[in-house]
């Protein structure tokens, strides 16, 4: 009967466990915040920021500022899947990329409270760039 109730109080710990590592473990962070903004960096008065096109598109959202040249550079691995097909409407641009490489996109001088949306081809995948 003790052993019934050890091994009951196991299953219990690790479900609780489990739930808890899935609620709280899709929210972002600090330490998430900190990883999505080292994908931006200013060079030469220019600010770039990157995504990786593979199996959809990392990171997800980032966030910029505005009044600043901005270019984003796509970058592939390696990418088989629609994520190489990419649509960003708002600058007119709309492509399939090649497999492995990089291609920068001119997005202007965004302003504050803008935000660009790109999507794959077939709409599964998608990011945003929002301007602060």
């Amino acid at each position: 009967m003790q052993k019934n109730i050890i091994i009951s109080l196991i299953i219990s710990i690790i479900l609780v466990g489990g739930t808890l590592y899935f609620v709280f473990g899709g929210t972002t962070s600090s330490s998430d915040e900190v990883a999505q903004s080292r994908n931006v960096e200013m060079r030469d008065g220019v600010q770039y920021v990157t995504v990786i096109a593979k199996g959809g598109y990392s990171p997800r959202v980032m966030e910029i500022k505005g009044g600043l040249p901005t270019k984003l550079v796509v970058k592939t691995d390696g990418t088989y899947d629609c994520s190489a097909s990419l649509v960003i409407r708002s600058v007119g641009f709309q492509k399939i990329l090649q497999s492995t490489g990089e291609e920068v996109i001119d997005l202007g001088i965004p302003k504050s409270g803008d935000k660009v949306q790109g999507v794959c081809g077939m709409g599964m995948y998608n990011f945003q760039v929002k301007v602060s």
